[in-house]
């Protein structure tokens, strides 16, 4: 299968290694309107053609998938693009911006017979692996909370990601990695989802400065996410609570500030009060490309589903709702 990457931002280097070491997966075109981020691309591989016009990669007929890494406002704009030329699509996180943007790209992938899969990369994290073959073991019994928090204090970069029109705000951002990882991890149906906004602090951006979605599920079992610009204190990570016992997953201080670019330290509570260390399972790399690749050949089951990822934005999107609505509760539209 021949690839091309459509924009090649910070993620460009992870999706072009990954092609390179897959077996029957090619990297034939790159396109970018910026001849350094290009220059980037053709070093890890120089046989690829380079573009700078979307349309003119789409239609080079160079390629049969198109790895999407622009802004998540323009995801369901270009997998529209792609899926109406028969094109394989992997899409960045999110799939798009709202749950009808995400159906209408899978009722187009169904018509054309083609692949629709968003890049859930944190799905394949050695902490969030670790700590979920753990949940399935019962090592900490039935689990019935599940908190997740990424961020820290400090002042919001000024690109994309801190942009609202751009981005989908702060639950989006953020909340596309994790959330996936809630519901991947918490089996039971949702009942309904609330949200909170807070714009107190950072005021040359949009996004807003702290948010938190819980999720509430049909058995009583809850789970959160906080992505904060305003904790001058940080809680873990992961603070999984279960009938038996807990995992927590600690931020790893030897990335500060940037601690979300190392896996969590992982301990083991016990009902005693006893606190171990987990060492992290051995992750293969580039899994999602592996699967993808297979899944293409012969149709195999890859471990993201679409509709996972569609779901998600279901959730994300009540999420918005509820918070324009004072944090009242919204039912997801779920597929």
């Amino acid at each position: 299968m021949r690839f091309g990457l459509l924009a090649y931002g910070a993620i460009g280097d992870e999706h072009s290694a990954a092609i390179l070491a897959t077996p029957d997966l090619k990297l034939t075109a790159v396109c970018d309107t910026n001849p350094e981020r290009l220059d980037a691309a053709l070093a890890l591989a120089p046989a690829a053609a380079p573009f700078t016009d979307a349309q003119a990669m789409l239609d080079s007929g160079l390629i049969d998938v198109v790895v999407i890494s622009t802004p998540p406002n323009t995801h369901a704009q270009w997998a529209r693009a792609a899926l109406d030329r028969r094109l394989h699509v992997v899409v960045e996180k999110p799939m798009a911006l709202t749950r009808d943007e995400c159906d209408d790209l899978i009722s187009r992938a169904q018509e054309a017979d083609r692949t629709l899969l968003v890049y859930q990369n944190r799905r394949f994290d050695a902490d969030f692996v670790t700590l979920r073959r753990l949940v399935r073991e019962g090592a900490i019994g039935e689990v019935f909370s599940f908190d997740a928090f990424v961020g820290g204090y400090g002042r919001p970069c000024d690109f994309w990601h801190s942009d609202v029109a751009v981005s989908g705000g702060a639950i989006f951002d953020w909340g596309s990695h994790f959330i996936d990882q809630i519901l991947s991890i918490m089996p039971a149906p949702i009942a309904h989802v609330t949200g909170v906004n807070h714009k107190r602090h950072w005021l040359h951006v949009t996004n807003a400065d702290h948010a938190v979605v819980t999720i509430t599920f049909t058995d009583g079992t809850i789970a959160t996410f906080t992505n904060s610009d305003l904790a001058a204190a940080r809680k873990p990570k992961y603070h999984v609570l279960g009938t038996t016992g807990a995992i927590v997953g600690e931020w790893d201080s030897r990335a500060e500030p940037a601690v979300a670019d190392l896996p969590a330290l992982l301990f083991l509570h016990d009902t005693s009060g006893t606190r171990s260390p987990v060492p992290l399972d051995d992750i293969e790399p580039f899994t999602f490309h592996r699967e993808l690749a297979a899944h293409l050949q012969d149709g195999t089951a890859t471990e993201v589903r679409t509709l996972q990822s569609r779901n998600v934005v279901a959730v994300m999107q009540a999420a918005e709702e509820s918070a324009a609505a004072g944090g009242l509760p919204v039912v997801p539209d779920l597929a």
